[in-house]
């Protein structure tokens, strides 16, 4: 069975989450006793305003945009300062879902859509943020069983190294077609999306033929919340993707 929309509202926060006080990890919980986070007091994630988490992905990460299919919105922090965010929802092709874990009903898989740190962050910082969101989320979301995410290629060559060092597992990558159109990209699902993509959709649509045509690589990693989910596994884990030579920067 596809994963479809879960029944439970957007996860996130009218005003910023009280650090933690230990620097043993831990759970953040809000006086309702809520799961609103998780780390220690210098560096933890945490449940963010949604429109905080909107607009550091539209300012800071590579692609501009976010995915309105997101609904939980996660602030990383480093010594109280806010240094990046995280965006999870729903998959971008649901009716993929059951391909790559079989048995996924609604609610029991997450996407993360959008994820970016401030360069300032120490390094792994990405790889400590994405075990915290695990633990959150085992936590937050008890229906979740697994997360997917994906590498893009259109990032300078990234091949996922951030979910390599958090021990996501590795299930292959597919080419996909994205279009250049006046300083944006455009994914090639907008041409055939339901409702033809909106205005962007429309707008690529009667440009098509200024548009540039390029392909890219995706990297497909999962993260199974629920151990026991892996025996649902459809797709076969492969050894990670490395560089032919030095890898570049990284982003997500």
């Amino acid at each position: 069975m596809a994963a479809g929309r879960p029944a439970h509202p957007h996860l996130t926060v009218l005003a910023p989450v009280r650090a933690p006080i230990s620097d043993n990890p831990s759970y953040i919980t809000g006086a309702d006793g809520r799961c609103l986070g998780f780390g220690t007091r210098l560096f933890y994630v945490a449940l963010l305003p949604r429109r905080t988490a909107v607009d550091i992905i539209r300012r800071h990460h590579y692609s501009g945009r976010v995915v309105n299919n997101s609904y939980v919105h996660l602030g990383v922090y480093l010594g109280g300062a806010l240094v990046g965010a995280m965006q999870l929802g729903h998959a971008l092709n649901p009716r993929r879902v059951a391909h790559v874990v079989r048995n996924t009903r609604p609610g029991q898989m997450l996407e993360l859509n959008r994820m970016w740190l401030d360069d300032a962050a120490p390094r792994n910082s990405e790889s400590r943020a994405l075990a915290m969101m695990v633990r959150f989320v085992r936590r937050a979301l008890p229906a979740v069983r697994w997360i997917q995410s994906f590498a893009d290629e259109r990032c300078r060559g990234a091949l996922g190294v951030v979910y390599q060092a958090a021990n996501f597992l590795y299930v292959g990558s597919h080419k996909t077609a994205f279009y250049a159109l006046d300083g944006e990209a455009y994914h090639e699902m907008l041409l055939t999306a339901h409702g033809k993509g909106g205005l962007r959709g429309r707008y690529l649509r009667a440009n098509l033929d200024r548009a540039e045509r390029q392909v890219y690589n995706q990297y497909r990693y999962v993260y199974f919340v629920k151990p026991a989910a892996r025996r649902d596994l459809v797709m076969r884990p492969l050894p990670y993707p490395k560089p032919d030579r030095a890898a570049s920067s990284e982003c997500d």
